[in-house]
Formats: structure tokens, C-alpha cells, sequence
């Protein structure tokens, strides 16, 4: 690293006594060493012109507390300024049912088919040079979520279908190398039910804050921390994960994730998200575009939008809490 730092403070002493020496023919030095803001690549992007409607498809295998799904999902402008954006961001899925006899929730496998909702306002805008993107959001999330059978190989029967709900937000700050995010999941309404004769089942407040870098335009990794905790009492604490994500190109990114805690242990899941503007945009203008991080980061989906589950076996006098109680 200093190596790095004393080379790097070499080269930039060697060039400023190359442009030094250089002989000021035309008596504008200013101009040939500053040069235009399309010369530099700053402020060269014009934001309202690339801040559409971006709509698509995405989809995710389970994770910790988290359904196999898949749907459609859309970033809408609402109103677009010199540099930001107010929008909406609005997701649908199908969750499906778990793997054979490996649960998402922990003990209790999830069914198929329900339709989870997710919907964000937000803001977001650009510093004076184009550097740093910042952003905050907001917004609900749904999750009915079917059940089958358990995973413990223990026979359940009343299998129930219950309604989860939550409150989110989310802060964010993202530059050409760095990206942070904290976020803040927060059930309302009913937040645990009685899922079948067996185990009762509760919505997880999850608190947790990534921290992203950009190995190439192509690769990002991330980590992260969270913390969990819900009515139940049996998933509260701690938990690290880690996201390697691939662009294949503007539009298509695919993702693998792995996350810790010991509720869920460790946990393996991948997903896909494919986005494509609405407008027709000339791929030119939305390849020079892309080249900036902080301009693709004011256009991406908002993350972290999962109602989170974790069951519990029922202790014999507990009261039942039945959907629409």
C-alpha cells in the first residue's frame, strides 16, 4: 500500500514538472491545462436526458428468512431535476415453494404460490461534480406466505396461509469506487401467527448497513452486518453476509449471496435482475452513461424490500393466533 501511495505521489510529481516545462505558446495556460468540462469528463452527462423509466424482470432462489421467487418490478422518475430524481420504485413477485425438505423460515417449508408487493418512494440526487450519488427511501412491503410441511420431519397438520406487512427505509452513497447502504425493515400489523399444529411463525426486524466496492465496471463484491430480532425471541442477534454481483451488460446483472447468523446459519442464494429503459434511449448516450457509477446507481432498484420469516415450535399452551385474528 505505500509502495502504491509513494509511486503514485511520484507520478504526479514527474508530470506536474513535465506540464511545467512545456512551453506557453498561445499565453493561455489556463485553458490547455483545464480544458472543458467535456474534455474531463465531468458534468458531461446530462441527467434528465438518462433518468427513464427503467422496467424488467427479476427473480432470487431462497435465503435466510427469504421465498424462491420471481416477478416484474419498475424504477419510475416522478419528477426529474438538472441532478436528481423524486421516484417510485414498485416490485410484484411470485414466491414459490422451498426446496424439498430445506425450509427458508427454519423449520416449517414454505408453498407455493403467493404474490408479494413492494413499494418505495424516494430521492435521490448528485453532488456539484457528478462525484458522489446520494439517496433515501421509503415505503411497504407485503408477504402472504403458504406453508407445508416441515422439514424436521415431524407431521404437521392446520397448515395455514398468513399476511405479513412492514415498514422500510433506506440510505445510500455511492461513488466510482465505493457504495454504502443502511437500511431498516420494520414489521406492522399482525407480526407472528400460529402456521400449523406445530410451530408459530413471526416477521424479523432487520437492521443492517452494506458496504460495497467495485473491483471493475463489471464486478462489485459487498458485506454487510445486520441485526435481527422478532416477537418470537428465537432468531434475535447478529448476523455478516457477502454479495458477488456480475454485470453482463447494462440492462442484466446476476448475483450470488451468502449470509450467517444463528438463527439461519449459513445460508446460499443467487439472483438475476434484468432492467431495460422504456424510452428507446440511443445505446451510445446510455453506454457513456453507465460509465459513471453515481449516474447507474441513481437508476438501480432499490435493495433489501424482503419480509423476513423465522419459525418456532409452539409451546402446548400457547394461544393460537390464526390469520384474520
Amino acid at each position: 500500500m505505500q509502495q502504491s501511495i509513494r509511486l503514485s505521489l511520484t507520478l504526479t510529481g514527474a508530470a506536474a514538472l513535465t506540464l511545467a516545462s512545456i512551453p506557453q505558446v498561445n499565453g493561455k495556460p489556463a485553458e490547455v491545462a483545464q480544458g472543458t468540462a467535456d474534455d474531463l469528463g465531468v458534468m458531461s452527462i446530462n441527467f434528465k436526458d438518462v433518468v427513464k423509466p427503467q422496467i424488467g424482470f427479476q427473480g432470487a432462489l431462497q435465503g435466510a428468512g427469504t421465498p424462491n421467487q420471481a416477478g416484474i418490478g419498475g424504477f419510475l422518475p416522478l419528477v426529474v431535476g438538472d441532478n436528481s430524481v423524486f421516484f417510485a420504485d414498485v416490485e410484484a413477485n411470485l414466491n414459490f415453494a422451498d426446496f424439498n425438505y430445506y425450509s427458508s423460515i427454519n423449520n416449517t417449508t414454505v408453498a407455493g404460490t403467493t404474490i408479494s408487493t413492494s413499494s418505495r418512494l424516494g430521492y435521490r440526487w448528485l453532488n456539484g461534480d457528478q462525484s458522489w450519488m446520494f439517496g433515501i427511501n421509503g415505503g411497504y412491503d407485503t408477504r402472504p406466505m403458504a406453508t407445508g410441511y416441515a422439514d424436521t420431519g415431524v407431521d404437521v397438520s392446520g397448515k395455514q396461509t398468513v399476511f405479513f406487512q412492514q415498514a422500510a427505509f433506506d440510505l445510500e452513497a455511492v461513488n466510482a469506487a465505493w457504495a454504502l447502504n443502511a437500511y431498516g425493515l420494520i414489521p406492522t400489523g399482525t407480526t407472528e401467527y400460529t402456521l400449523n399444529n406445530r410451530y408459530k411463525g413471526g416477521a424479523l426486524d432487520t437492521y443492517g448497513l452494506d458496504v460495497g466496492y467495485s473491483i471493475t465496471p463489471d464486478w462489485n463484491l459487498s458485506v454487510g452486518y445486520y441485526y435481527q430480532n422478532g416477537d418470537l425471541n428465537t432468531a434475535d442477534g447478529s448476523g455478516v453476509k457477502g454479495r458477488l454481483a456480475y454485470a453482463i451488460n447494462n440492462d442484466l446483472t446476476i448475483g450470488t449471496n451468502i449470509s450467517y447468523d444463528d438463527a439461519f446459519d449459513t445460508r446460499l442464494s443467487a439472483n438475476i435482475k434484468w432492467r431495460f429503459n422504456t424510452n428507446g434511449m440511443n445505446r451510445e448516450k446510455q453506454k457513456k452513461a453507465w460509465e459513471k457509477p453515481v449516474i447507474k446507481a441513481a437508476l438501480e432498484s432499490v435493495k433489501n424490500r424482503n419480509v423476513r420469516v423465522h419459525d418456532k415450535e409452539r409451546h402446548p399452551l400457547d394461544p393460537e393466533r390464526l390469520p384474520g385474528m
